[in-house]
């Protein structure tokens, strides 16, 4: 293909750039979507009742708390839809998911991005902007794009520091990558709560991003209102009975945890070879500083590119000297590995 500059550009043969399962979906859920085609004519009517039993029973959750939608960035913006307005306030941590913002805009909501320590969310800085205009607290645990993560502690304390007028907001999209023994799922706190909803989706570690399916756990008033403002119809039968099969086999979800915490570990450690500074992450990716003012992640992003990989710079001054890589298949990672190690002028 011919790129911007008029430069023919490789095709892309390694896609790294946006967290998607390398392993793909389970063969299970591809052959329920399939196999769901058949009715395709048919609207999916109250995808929740089938949905939200599977995913309880998965995770040992309470069903009439669960509902589900096109992913938690549907969930988010519903929430922000649901609880923000003119006069209200959404924090966050300010080099956190990028999107967020977005969601509170577009409800005339104010934004308080909280200065983070290198990357992590600040909770004493997230605890002192809290007021009486305050409505959700947004905590992405890990976090995107960094892969940081908040202890269970840490996570609690900012929760009991709330306003009893604020919702604390906990997406957990990477959870069942984290390894950490500090780690707390926030399916916990919110059924020790009232406030607290986590947000969950299967585009991750269940491979089945292009099916659109996330999941809120929340209050039952608040999942009440999630529901209500859902759009009609919001689930695709195929993208359910897909979501439906991958959710029972626990066996691919295991084999693809533990295949990316092994390529997480190795691929950063080499990267850390290279004199570059990796992130430690809890997710299915890492973010990767390119420090010599000569060998910019700008060149090294493009580098890759013409190579025929693909990674994830970001807009933000904050990520200027940083590319994202997701931690994709072996071959695909030595592949990333060879082009940086000759961008940055030695051997493959």
């Amino acid at each position: 293909m011919i790129g911007a500059t008029g430069v023919t550009v490789p095709p892309v043969s390694a896609f790294l750039n946006s967290n998607e399962s390398a392993y793909g979906p389970s063969p299970a859920a591809v052959a329920a979507a399939s196999a769901a085609l058949a009715g395709m004519e048919r609207y999916l009517e109250n995808p929740d009742s089938i949905l939200a039993p599977v995913i309880a029973a998965r995770f040992g959750l309470r069903a009439d708390r669960i509902t589900t939608g096109l992913g938690s960035d549907d969930l988010l913006a519903r929430l922000a839809r649901a609880y923000l307005g003119p006069g209200t306030e959404l924090i966050r941590s300010a080099n956190g998911y990028l999107k967020v913002p977005n969601y509170a805009y577009a409800n005339d909501a104010e934004v308080v991005s909280v200065p983070d320590d290198s990357f992590k969310p600040s909770v004493d800085r997230m605890i002192a902007a809290m007021n009486g205009r305050t409505r959700i607290v947004y905590l992405a645990n890990p976090e995107n794009p960094a892969g940081t993560y908040l202890s269970e502690a840490e996570v609690r304390r900012l929760h009991a520091a709330m306003p009893d007028t604020s919702l604390l907001v906990i997406d957990n999209a990477y959870d069942e990558y984290v390894d950490a023994p500090d780690y707390e799922s926030a399916h916990k706190l919110v059924e020790e709560a009232e406030n607290v909803v986590m947000c969950r989706t299967l585009s991750k570690i269940f491979g089945l991003a292009g099916a659109r399916v996330g999941w809120a756990y929340g209050p039952p008033d608040v999942i009440d209102s999630l529901r209500r403002i859902a759009v009609t119809f919001p689930l695709a039968s195929s993208s359910v009975a897909a979501a439906v099969a991958a959710l029972e086999d626990e066996d691919h979800t295991a084999f693809v945890r533990d295949a990316n915490r092994a390529d997480r570990n190795w691929f950063s450690v080499e990267l850390t070879k290279m004199g570059l500074e990796v992130v430690p992450s809890q997710a299915n990716f890492v973010l990767v500083k390119f420090p010599d003012p000569a060998k910019t992640a700008e060149a090294a992003d493009a580098a890759l590119r013409y190579s025929g990989i693909a990674v994830r710079r970001f807009p933000s001054a904050a990520y200027r000297d940083y590319i994202r890589i997701t931690v994709g298949r072996t071959d695909e990672l030595r592949a990333c590995l060879a082009g940086i190690r000759t961008f940055l002028g030695g051997q493959t």
